[in-house]
């Protein structure tokens, strides 16, 4: 004889209630923490964000080996015009700057993670060393300023000569990517000291910290090769 089972009525309602209040992965309650804090959600977006700043120093890459590359043919072409000029003194002070700059950086990052993982309460160490990075940036870029300023003392401008135009071309390119470097520097630092004193403010990403370094680092390596071709070539 058969035997037929009631169907499980109460547990299809306990399943229904769990995915509605978000225990079970449904609704919309268990995307937010039950603090009401937002800085406690997690970052989703790491990995885009890392994959983006890979693919955006790949594109820096190759521009520079194309302006690095012009210059070795300009060079080697044999035209009489190429006269070798005397690098400005401050480039090797401005290089010491941002050679700083990326250790401070690296010194505020592990602090900032530290903050971040509840770890360290007190934020005015990873502060510390976050201004002291944009700072050390600002002098590196005003250094680069003042080596124009010494080869325009020289009587070298833009279109006097090869050597010259190249100079100012490779330091100037890389002088504004380091402007959108210390864009990036800013934006962490207003959304690390907001984060402090505000629920509201959507968190700053472990992943925004780690792409502005990797940027930052990138400019520093950059501008040392940069400078051994201009020493090298010019």
């Amino acid at each position: 004889m058969a035997t037929t089972l009631p169907p499980p009525v109460q547990h299809e309602e306990e399943e229904r209630e769990r995915l509605h209040d978000g225990n079970g992965g449904g609704g919309f309650r268990g995307l937010v923490p039950e603090t009401g804090d937002l800085r406690a959600v997690a970052d989703p977006k790491g990995e885009p964000v890392r994959t983006g700043i890979w693919v955006g120093l790949a594109a820096i890459t190759m521009t520079f080996a194309a302006l690095t590359s012009a210059l070795y043919v300009r060079e080697g072409s044999g035209y009489s015009d190429w006269t070798h000029i005397t690098l400005p003194p401050v480039l090797l002070f401005n290089t010491l700057a941002l050679i700083a700059s990326s250790v401070t950086l690296e010194l505020a990052r592990h602090r900032v993670a530290d903050s971040m993982r509840g770890q360290q309460r007190d934020r005015a160490p990873a502060m510390l060393w976050l201004n002291a990075t944009l700072l050390l940036g600002l002098v590196f870029v005003a250094g680069q300023y003042v080596a124009w300023l010494q080869l325009r003392a020289q009587g070298l401008y833009l279109p006097t000569n090869p050597n010259s135009s190249f100079f100012y071309l490779l330091t100037g390119v890389h002088a504004v990517h380091v402007l959108g470097g210390l864009g990036g520097l800013t934006r962490v630092i207003v959304k690390f000291r907001s984060a402090a004193s505000s629920t509201l403010v959507l968190p700053l990403r472990r992943s925004t910290v780690d792409a502005t370094s990797y940027y930052w680092h990138f400019m520093g390596a950059l501008w040392v090769y940069l400078l051994f071709v201009l020493w090298l070539k010019l």
